[in-house]
């Protein structure tokens, strides 16, 4: 016990050595350079190489702990291998199609420009891989720990969410940095961010569609048709429920705020590089770099107590990387751009709007308000009147937040200076959005957590542990629920600010200083920009409809053809429906994703191969503002319906209006099933359709100059 306490205080202050070596590095050996040259790349350079170490680190202890009995270790690696199989199949199909893109860049643009979004594309799809492998572990070894204890558990759970958020923040500034090194141009390493947020879109439709198609099989053959609980071993789609809760809110979520961390620093970076030099370029790098401190100096602050809230920790943890990321934000313009303090007001303006758009999200969506209380009173009276609650509930949700981004690009701006400077006030609000992400990291830590507690709480129920176990990982996984909730919230407020900062950069470059919006051209770029996202969910949800009609059959199948499923005496074949899921995602995920790729190259050469290339890139910013508009606007509320519509059958389900069994309950899962698509496929895929049609534009800016 000696020795155990004794080892554990010696990594810690060796953790702590390296980390002030790698501060004292940055801070005081670089920042005395000249800052006319290249030696801040440096500073991001180490940051993104101190996040991988940490979660190394982070992974190494995790495989320290025990992982269970025999039976917890064999649903383990029954979810561990779907997992595994299903990025296998998807990586091996967008091989091909970053080959045909990396070709067309080369022929049409350049070779550094392929080989940057090759790097993009490697980066996000290790940092998937890493995230994946990691929760996948961490899940049976969360079950375990929460025999003994809640803090443990909760230990586990967070240390395997912060693999993730310390992998996308380390890969992501690591290679931004070492290509802006070798290459030393900005507009060569958009095709990083291209490369990013190719990976990301095919990444969130796909284990959208592969988790939502395992859920609501799950949901509507098992608890609604059998009356058995969720997470029960006896249902056949139960292992690939599991399996997409990694694929949809850990993979797919990583790669959806790893692209948005890229595009926002492009984006400053390109705006920067015009309006202030290198000064300029290099400082939302050194944000970044000042985040990754703050989020792995934060982490390292998250604990619960016994008979504590998980959700307390998990904020004061946010709280702590805010706070310090405001105050080294404040000292590092200070030292850079001292003539500029309003680019600091602008960073904070990006960190308050995140912060509350998190907070709304969670008043949307949380059963603890009136909004979700809402939707389980009209329970009452039937699916009917659940599904027009919840369309009501997000519908009005998208307001304020709206509202609040709208704020926060005019604030923006004006502090930054945008009133005397029009390109320095748009490099304000590209360095809001910075601002908003530079702790990505924490809040893709809190995001991951959820679905490793929630896996943790099925492999016990699954396993017929004891009932404090389940007490302590269910008190888990309800907390997982709500940072969900915030997650999908701030990366939707994220997604917007950077979308726009990259339009910015887009004009900026194809020297576009206004849009005429009486020119037909662009009055038809506006509207058809508007309709992309609508058409981009009709093709998503009908997919997840699809797919999950193809996993209620097989799951009825099972139900009638395999004798004694029900009495436990035999085992579902989880591996059909698991394979299910991956061949539908696979196969439905590209046609929306070419969507985002070709629809602004097609709408805006060809407008420019009838007029001129000008009219051509007003034609173009016309239907990116278009998909901007709608596209949050839709998202928000997708996502608010269908995390409303979840919790308020959690809510019944805690015993309101007589608990599970009920007709309530019944309704209550009617509207789940509705909103499952709503809140894991189509509202997430909506950020990065938006951010990827705006890279794509960026990149492509050379064909209309």
């Amino acid at each position: 016990m000696k020795n155990g306490f004794l080892n554990g205080c010696f990594r810690k202050t060796l953790y702590w050595i390296v980390f002030a070596a790698a501060l004292y590095l940055c801070f005081y050996k670089l920042f005395p350079c000249d800052v006319q040259t290249q030696n801040s790349l440096w500073i991001g350079a180490i940051a993104g190489v101190m996040a991988l170490l940490f979660a190394l680190l982070k992974i190494r202890n995790i495989s320290y702990q025990d992982s269970g009995d025999e039976n917890m270790k064999k649903i383990a690696s029954h979810i561990f291998k779907g997992a595994m199989a299903f990025l296998k199949r998807e990586y091996k199909i967008l091989f091909w199609f970053v080959l045909l893109i990396f070709s067309f860049l080369v022929h049409f643009i350049d070779l550094q420009t392929g080989i940057c979004f090759v790097s993009g594309a490697i980066c996000s799809a290790l940092a998937g891989f890493v995230g994946m492998v990691v929760s996948t572990k961490s899940n049976s070894r969360t079950t375990e720990a929460a025999k003994n204890s809640l803090n443990k558990a909760f230990k586990i759970a967070f240390s395997g969410g912060a693999v993730m958020g310390l992998t996308v923040v380390g890969l992501g500034l690591l290679g931004l940095s070492v290509l802006y090194l070798i290459y030393k141009d900005p507009a060569i390493i958009n095709g990083f961010g291209l490369g990013a947020s190719s990976i990301a879109l095919f990444a969130r439709v796909g284990g959208g569609i592969y988790t939502k198609a395992a859920d609501v099989g799950a949901d509507l053959v098992g608890k609604v048709e059998a009356g058995i609980p969720e997470d029960d071993y006896r249902n056949p789609a139960v292992i690939a429920d599991n399996v997409g809760d990694n694929v949809g809110d850990v993979a797919g979520m990583g790669a959806d705020l790893f692209e948005s961390y890229i595009g926002s620093i492009i984006a400053a970076i390109t705006l920067g590089a015009i309006c202030l030099n290198l000064q300029g370029a290099f400082l939302p790098v050194i944000i970044a770099a000042v985040g990754i401190f703050a989020s792995i100096f934060a982490i390292n602050f998250v604990r619960v107590g016994e008979n504590s809230d998980p959700m307390s920790a998990l904020q004061r943890g946010t709280v702590i990387a805010m706070g310090i990321l405001i105050a080294a934000s404040y000292f590092v313009i200070k030292f850079f751009l001292p003539d500029f303090m309003g680019i600091f007001w602008a960073i904070l303006t990006g960190i308050i709007t995140g912060s509350l758009i998190g907070f709304l999200t969670e008043y949307y969506t949380s059963y603890d308000y009136n909004p979700t209380k809402s939707i389980a009173d009209a329970t009452k009276t039937g699916p009917a009147t659940t599904i027009i609650s919840g369309l009501g509930v997000g519908m009005i949700s998208t307001f304020l937040p709206v509202v609040l981004i709208c704020a926060a690009i005019i604030i923006s701006f004006i502090v930054a200076g945008g009133l005397n400077a029009y390109t320095l006030g748009i490099y304000g609000v590209s360095m809001a959005a910075v601002g908003m992400l530079s702790v990505v990291g924490m809040i893709v830590a809190v995001d991951a957590y959820g679905p490793i507690s929630d896996n943790a709480g099925g492999i016990a129920q699954m396993a017929n542990l004891e009932g404090e176990v389940r007490q302590r990982t269910d008190k888990l996984d309800s907390v997982g629920n709500t940072t969900a909730a915030i997650g999908k919230g701030f990366a939707i407020g994220s997604a917007a600010l950077t979308a726009i900062a990259l339009l910015s950069a887009f004009a900026t470059v194809v020297h576009l200083d206004k849009v005429d919006i009486l020119n037909p051209f662009v009055n038809a770029g506006l509207l058809f920009g508007a309709v992309l996202p609508f058409l981009f969910c009709a093709l998503t949800m009908g997919a997840v409809g699809r797919a999950a009609q193809k996993m209620v059959d097989e799951v009825r199948r099972q139900f009638r053809e395999i004798k004694g499923i029900m009495e436990g005496k035999s085992e579902p074949q989880y591996a059909k429906c698991v394979d299910i899921s991956a061949r539908s995602a696979i196969y439905e995920m590209f046609l929306p994703g070419l969507i985002a790729l070709v629809a602004p190259l097609a709408l805006g050469l060809g407008v420019a191969a009838f007029t001129d290339k000008m009219t051509g890139a007003q034609a173009l910013a016309g239907m990116l503002m278009g998909a901007i508009a709608s596209g949050v606007c839709l998202a928000i509320m997708m996502a608010n319906s269908g995390g409303a519509w979840d919790n308020a059958k959690k809510y019944i389900e805690t015993g309101y209006l007589g608990g599970k069994g009920t007709k309530e309950h019944a309704a209550a899962v009617v509207g789940d099933t509705v909103g499952d698509p709503f809140k894991d496929t189509s509202g997430p895929s909506l950020n990065i359709l938006i951010k990827l049609m705006s890279i794509v534009a960026l990149v492509c800016a050379t064909l209309f100059i």
